[in-house]
């Protein structure tokens, strides 16, 4: 017998993709846009879609979109603390939304979010060489760990009711892998210690 451990000793948090559009007009030192996707295929509080924003385009504060309240809640609680803490508030009010990905991963790839109110698009063109990012629980003091699949853009869009954010992507080396500040992540799992 092999003694590579070939079972993941944590519990599992959730499984699903935490896509993400990050734009800057300074070339990464600050961002004027940001945006974070969940496609939540399994979680404690079951599964469903999330979006996260942050830009000009919805007024500079904070939004919370979903089809699940419940797994918005969880996502803040959990993992969005330790992401972008303005997007973990409990205070900000959900928006009841409806989520649509077309396109493919070899051309361009487009995540629809449309509320009574918005249509959001955030489209992924360009699309660099995928590599798995592997951070278990405790990597960068962060109690939880993740397992992802990213496929970084160079080129990336965000819209909001068909006007075009005008920040930049910018390249962003991770850990020693090309990569940009838009990604696709994708087959992402985030695992915490046994209890």
């Amino acid at each position: 017998m092999s003694d590579i451990q070939m079972v993941d000793p944590h519990d599992v948090v959730m499984t699903g993709e935490n896509s993400f559009i990050r734009l800057s007009n300074d070339g990464g030192k600050s961002i004027a846009d940001r945006v974070s996707h969940w496609r939540v295929l399994w979680s404690p509080a079951g599964q469903g879609h999330a979006l996260f924003i942050e830009s000009p385009l919805t007024g500079k504060r904070p939004r919370v979109y979903t089809d699940n309240a419940a797994v918005a809640r969880f996502l803040q609680r959990t993992i969005e603390v330790l992401l972008y803490k303005d997007f973990a508030s409990e205070s900000l009010p959900l928006i009841d939304a409806e989520f649509e990905r077309s396109g493919n991963s070899l051309s361009t790839v487009e995540e629809r979010i449309v509320s009574d109110e918005d249509e959001i698009i955030l489209s992924y063109w360009d699309l660099m060489a995928p590599f798995v990012l592997t951070m278990p629980p405790g990597a960068l003091d962060r109690p939880i760990g993740v397992y992802s699949t990213f496929l970084p853009a160079r080129s990336a869009q965000l819209s909001v009711n068909s006007n075009a954010a005008t920040a930049q992507v910018f390249l962003q080396d991770r850990f020693g892998k090309p990569g940009s500040s838009c990604c696709l992540a994708w087959s992402e799992t985030w695992t915490r210690p046994r209890s």
